[in-house]
C-alpha cells in the first residue's frame, strides 16, 4: 500500500467533497478540472498541497483565493489523515497530516512485511530482462559486473511492481567469435606440442592467458590425439572443450555475485533449429531484403526511414543521418550475428510471448538499438514499443586517485573474479547499482572501508544498530509492540515525524525504479532512510524513557529495520544484525 498516494488521493477527494457542498449551497458553480496534489519542498506550511483552486477558479472566472475560502469553510477533515487545511499564496490549499496517517503507515509496513513496497503497476505483464550475456570466449570484466547488478536489480523492482519477470543470459556460442576462439586454442595447442617459435599465433586471435590455460588443460586431457586429425573436427573439439570450461565458470562467478538466471539461452539452438534461416526468410517474404555481391542484405535504411517518418522526421533530416543497410547472410552462406540477434528477439516476442523485453547493453552498442527495433517492427512485432534497451556507461576502477587496470595478484586485467576477491559482494552490488547512463568511478578503497563514508556500510550499520538496540531492550523485558498497541500521538518530535514520512517514501522509490528502469532509486532511498534513522536515534532517547514513549519509539525503530532489510534484499545486499 502506497501511503503517500493514499494521502494524495484523500486530499483530492476531500477537496472535491467540499466543492460538492459549495455547489449544493449555490456559492460555486460545478466545474470539471484535473488539479495536481504534491508534497511541497518546504513542509512547514503543510505536508500536501493542491492547485485545485487555481485550476477551478479559471473555469469559474473567479479569484482563486475566494474559491479556496469557500472550500475551506466546507472542508470536513474528521476521520481523515489531516488535522487542518490552510490557504497560501495565490490560492493553494495546504493540508497538515495527523496521527492517523502516521499510525496507518507503520501498521501498513507491519501488515505487509516483506511485501511492503509491492504495487500492481505492471500486473499481468510478462517481462524479460536479458543482461550480462558476456562473450563465453574469455573471463567476464567490469562492464559485465555493472550490467549484472543493473539487470538483476531491475528485474527485482519490476517483479515488485507486479510484472512476471524472466531473467535470461544469451550465450553467443556460434559465429565468428567462436571460430576465432577455436583457432586461438588450436594455435596454443600446437605451440604446446611443437614449440612457440614453430607455430605463429594469429594476429587477430585471443591473446589472453586464459587461452593458454585452456589449451594446456585440453592437451593434458587429450594429449596429441587431435594433432593430425581433420581441422574442422579439431576446432570443434577445442571450442566445445573451452565452452564447457568457461560457461560453468561464468555461472559460478555470477552465482557468487548473487545472480541466477531462469535460462541460459544458447545462440546455437537458433541455428540448429533453422530459426535464424526462417527469420531471414520471413523478412524476405515481407520485401525487406535484397541480394548484393552474393550476400543477402536487410534494407535497414528503409525500415528506419519509415519509422522516422512516422515520428514526424522530414526527408531532409533522415537523409542527413546516412542510414545504412546490414548483411544478414554472407556470400559464403553463413548468417551474421545481426541475423541471429533478429531471430533471438523474434523468439522472445513471437514464440515466448513477452510483452516487454529489456536488454542491458554497454553504451558502445548504441548504434545497434534502432536497427534491432526496426527489424522487430519489420516483422510486425512492434519493437519500437516492446523492446527497450538500457545503455550503461563505462566503469573505471580507482584506488588512491589512480586508475587500476591490472590485478596486483595476477598481473592481468581485472576480471569479475578478481573484483570479488578484492571487494565484498555487498559493496560491489551497492556501488554498481548506480544510474546506468552515468560513467562510473568505482573506488576500491572506499568499497572496503568500514565507516560512514562507505554508503553500503552506512546503511548496514543502521540496520545492525537497530538490531543491537532490540536485543538490549529485549534483555530488559521490552518486546516490540504491535502497531495497534502504540500511541502514535507520542511521536511528535521533528526527527520522528521525518522518519515516518521517509518510511512511506519506499513505495514510491520502488515504483520510480521500475518506471524509469533505474534501480538506483533504491540505493538513494536506503541512504536517506539510514540518515533519517541516525538523526532520530541521536535526537530521541529510547532506553530510559517513560514506558509508553519507549514502546512507541521501539516500534518505530523496528519498522525502520524492517524496511532497511526489505530494500537491501531488493538490491541483492545483506542486512547484517551485527557489525
Amino acid at each position: 500500500m502506497n501511503m503517500i498516494q493514499n494521502a494524495k488521493d484523500q486530499v483530492l477527494q476531500l477537496t472535491l467533497n467540499a466543492l460538492a457542498r459549495a455547489v449544493a449551497d449555490g456559492v460555486l458553480p460545478q466545474v470539471e478540472v484535473k488539479p495536481s496534489v504534491e508534497i511541497p519542498k518546504d513542509t512547514s506550511n503543510g505536508d500536501y498541497t493542491t492547485t485545485f483552486c487555481l485550476a477551478a477558479a479559471k473555469a469559474m472566472r473567479m479569484n482563486p483565493r475566494q474559491v479556496a475560502q469557500m472550500l475551506m469553510e466546507r472542508m470536513e477533515l474528521e476521520g481523515s489523515y489531516f488535522t487542518s487545511v490552510e490557504m497560501a499564496g495565490p490560492g493553494f490549499l495546504n493540508f497538515h497530516l495527523g496521527t492517523k496517517w502516521f499510525a496507518d503507515t507503520v501498521a501498513c509496513i507491519e501488515n505487509e512485511g516483506a511485501d511492503y513496497g509491492c504495487n500492481d503497476m505492471l500486473k499481468g505483464k510478462k517481462y524479460m530482462v536479458e543482461f550480462v550475456s558476456a562473450n563465453p570466449t574469455g573471463p567476464m570484466h567490469m562492464g559485465n559486473a555493472r550490467g549484472g547488478v543493473l539487470g538483476d536489480t531491475l528485474a527485482a523492482v519490476l517483479a515488485k511492481s507486479g510484472a512476471d519477470v524472466w531473467r535470461e543470459f544469451y550465450v553467443n556460442d556460434a559465429g565468428n567469435q567462436i571460430e576465432k576462439f577455436a583457432v586461438s586454442l588450436e594455435a596454443r595447442y600446437f605451440q604446446l606440442i611443437r614449440g612457440e617459435d614453430a607455430v605463429e599465433f594469429p594476429e587477430d586471435g585471443y591473446h589472453g592467458d586464459d587461452i593458454r590455460e585452456l589449451a594446456k588443460a585440453f592437451y593434458e586431457a587429450e594429449g596429441e590425439k587431435y594433432l593430425e586429425c581433420d581441422e574442422a573436427e579439431r576446432r570443434a573439439a577445442l571450442a566445445d572443450f573451452g565452452l564447457k570450461h568457461n560457461i560453468p565458470k561464468m555461472q559460478r562467478d555470477l552465482a557468487r555475485y548473487g545472480i541466477r538466471y531462469d535460462e541460459w539461452f544458447f545462440e546455437s539452438t537458433l541455428h540448429d533449429s533453422g530459426y535464424v534461416a526462417d527469420s531471414v526468410a520471413k523478412l524476405t517474404e515481407m520485401g525487406y531484403t535484397y541480394e548484393k555481391d552474393g550476400a543477402l542484405w536487410l534494407n535497414t535504411s528503409r525500415i528506419m526511414a519509415e519509422n522516422l517518418k512516422k515520428a514526424g522526421k522530414s526527408d531532409e533530416a533522415i537523409e542527413k543521418l546516412g542510414l545504412k543497410d546490414d548483411v544478414l547472410r554472407r556470400a559464403n552462406g553463413f548468417y551474421t550475428y545481426f541475423a541471429a540477434d533478429i531471430a533471438y528477439h523474434r523468439n522472445k516476442f513471437a514464440v515466448r510471448g513477452f510483452d516487454k523485453v529489456i536488454n542491458i547493453w554497454g553504451a558502445d552498442h548504441h548504434g545497434h538499438v534502432a536497427r534491432l527495433k526496426g527489424a522487430m517492427d519489420a516483422l510486425g512485432l512492434n519493437g519500437s514499443e516492446r523492446l527497450d534497451i538500457v545503455l550503461m556507461q563505462l566503469v573505471k576502477l580507482m584506488q588512491d586517485g589512480e586508475v587500476v587496470r591490472m590485478s596486483k595478484r595476477t598481473g592481468k586485467a581485472i576480471s569479475l573474479t578478481d573484483l570479488l576477491d578484492m571487494v565484498p559482494v555487498d559493496a560491489c552490488r551497492y556501488f554498481f547499482n548506480a544510474k546506468p547512463e552515468t560513467q562510473m568511478d568505482f573506488d576500491l578503497g572506499l568499497a572496503v572501508r568500514q565507516d560512514s563514508e562507505n554508503p553500503v556500510y552506512y546503511v548496514q550499520y543502521a540496520h545492525a544498530r537497530i538490531c543491537t538496540l532490540l536485543e538490549n531492550l529485549e534483555a530488559e523485558g521490552y518486546a516490540v509492540p504491535a502497531s495497534a498497541d502504540v500511541d502514535f500521538a507520542l511521536l511528535g518530535d521533528d526527527a520522528e515525524i521525518a522518519l515516518i514520512k521517509q518510511l512511506a517514501v519506499y513505495c514510491e522509490a520502488v515504483r520510480l525504479a521500475a518506471r524509469d528502469y533505474d534501480p538506483s532509486h533504491i540505493n538513494r532511498y536506503l541512504t536517506e532512510l539510514a540518515a533519517a534513522f541516525h538523526k532520530f536515534y541521536n535526537a530521541c532517547r529510547i532506553k530510559g524513557e517513560e514506558d509508553n514513549v519507549l514502546r512507541a519509539r521501539l516500534k518505530l525503530a523496528d519498522t525502520v529495520r524492517s524496511v532497511l532489510r526489505n530494500g537491501m534484499a531488493l538490491i541483492g545486499c545483506s542486512a547484517p544484525e551485527k557489525m
